[in-house]
């Protein structure tokens, strides 16, 4: 009911939207009347007026095959009710803007409706007394004549039921195909065949170009709206294979998984998230790429999911001070942190510190352009890695495995104990052999405490992190560090890279030597 009163609610809004711009035409236009009876001539155009662009004729052609998904969801017990919610759970969970002032503006279409993200579960009824169903809704368009319907995962994740409302408002019951939370893509499918469908933009549109969306907001059903593209290659932060396109057309609550169309009446892109001070449309809208689309739908179509390969590396971006200290001529690339244990990149010979600058011969931008050109791959496929190591450009081949999204690393490492450790100038740590700390391993420096208002701190240290290498030197001693830091400052280089250990993973920090 309270998605009712919501939507109830927003409707009133723009109906007194409308009543206010109708009072001033009135009142703008009893001017004209005056100055047209004096004259004794009624003001009429004679031509229409010339301006933007007509998307009426594309409109006209393409609504058809768009969609409003209905779905119902246990409103209890693990599964949440959504209200068209995302992967962006309402209790904030991986919103990129977390603990900035721009926090509460960052939202998908919807939340979950007790504060928790939905379950990226079985689709189908997951049995046991779950509560009352409550009914989600969302869009989405047919890829296929013969029922094949793309949408947004989170707009039927833990549905029970799903049906599809037709642009003529026929009801048609659907089944989920398969999902893609990564993506955030689905596939559903209606029974018969002859229905209208459309045609994935084989391209990225460039950015300025005119594009028109089309969708369910707050239930009003075939809504059609335009505006450009704003940008490309967003990263949101809410999967590791973020490419968004950001568009400026109005999109709300109800438009997830709706598309979003060039002036051929292409579709390109899928409409999943919006930034919003209000819950509504300020002109920040990001969608999947149809060249994205176009590589997960046969996938799920084919086998219900998506199959990945596997690197096995914990990976971060090569800024300039980064590429300074590896002595690198451009930041990019991708450093890997960390191989992890018997992966495909460790048998194959990377190393924490080995940077990644090309795939099969194709530059690799950024850690997140890693991610995407090897996810992009098939399991048991062979890449032909360039990597960077010591300085010196080599070629590494690797037989990538297969992705397996449940493997995680749980362990902790223990809290340092009170004993007094040694002082690290201005950064403010205080640290230990590891050996001597439990919990923290054979190798390295265990940071035993930080002081909060010193540069260690602020570069992001912590207590129980594990100092590992230091200008690729292995350290074991506060005088280990200590040389490591003056044989880099000796070469000229203003920063060290410090290899830590946190919680089993590892990652490099950048130390200006003037803090060491």
């Amino acid at each position: 009911m309270s998605e009712t009163r919501n939507s109830t609610r927003a409707t009133r809004r723009l109906l007194t939207g409308v009543s206010a711009l109708a009072l001033a035409a009135v009142v703008g236009a009893s001017i004209l009347p005056l100055a047209a009876a004096r004259a004794d001539t009624a003001i009429e155009l004679t031509t229409p007026v010339q301006g933007g662009p007509n998307f009426a004729d594309l409109v006209e052609k393409v609504r058809p095959a768009v969609v409003s998904v209905r779905v119902k969801i246990h409103e209890g017990g693990d599964q949440v009710a959504l209200n068209d919610g995302g992967p962006f759970g309402g209790d904030g969970s991986n919103n990129p803007f977390q603990g900035t002032p721009f926090e509460k503006f960052f939202k998908k279409f919807g939340q979950g409706k007790h504060g928790k993200p939905g379950n990226n579960g079985d689709q189908g009824n997951n049995g046991g007394d779950q509560g009352p169903l409550a009914q989600a809704q969302g869009s989405g368009f047919f890829i296929s004549g013969d029922g094949y319907i793309v949408t947004n995962n989170h707009v039927v994740d833990g549905a029970v039921n799903v049906e599809v409302v037709m642009d003529n408002e026929k009801v048609i019951p659907a089944k989920v195909i398969g999902v893609d939370p990564k993506t955030d893509l689905a596939l559903i499918k209606v029974e018969g065949t002859g229905h209208p469908y459309l045609h994935l933009a084989a391209a990225k549109p460039r950015i300025g170009e005119w594009v028109v969306a089309i969708g369910n907001p707050f239930g009003l059903g075939g809504t059609v709206t335009a505006g450009i593209v704003s940008a490309e290659g967003r990263d949101i932060q809410s999967g590791p294979y973020d490419d968004y396109i950001q568009i400026d057309a109005p999109v709300n609550k109800g438009n997830s998984g709706g598309p979003t169309f060039n002036l051929k009446g292409e579709v390109i892109g899928v409409n999943t998230a919006i930034f919003s001070p209000s819950g509504g449309s300020v002109g920040i809208a990001f969608d999947i790429p149809s060249t994205t689309v176009s590589t997960i739908i046969p996938q799920l179509q084919n086998g219900g999911k998506v199959e990945r390969a596997w690197l096995g590396v914990q990976i971060q971006p090569v800024t300039s001070e980064i590429a300074d200290s590896l002595g690198l001529k451009s930041d990019k690339g991708a450093l890997i942190a960390q191989p992890q244990d018997r992966s495909p990149g460790a048998k194959a010979g990377l190393k924490a510190g080995d940077v990644i600058t090309e795939v099969d011969g194709k530059e690799v931008a950024d850690a997140k352009d890693l991610a995407r050109k090897i996810g992009g791959m098939k399991p048991g496929a062979v890449a032909k890695l360039t990597v960077v190591h010591e300085g010196k450009p080599g070629s590494i081949d690797v037989t990538l495995g297969e992705l397996d999204g449940g493997k995680a690393q749980k362990a902790l490492l223990e809290k340092a104990p009170a004993a007094k450790g040694d002082q690290l100038g201005t950064l403010g740590l205080e640290v230990q052999p590891a050996g001597a700390v439990d919990g923290a391993g054979d190798q390295g420096l265990a940071v035993t405490s930080v002081d909060q208002g010193g540069k260690g701190a602020e570069l992001g240290f912590a207590t129980g992190d594990v100092i590992l290498k230091v200008g690729g030197k292995a350290v074991s001693n506060s005088a280990d560090l200590k040389a490591a830091m003056a044989d880099v400052k000796t070469s000229g280089k203003k920063s060290a890279l410090f290899l830590i250990k946190r919680n089993e993973e590892q990652r490099f920090v950048l130390v200006p030597v003037a803090a060491g």
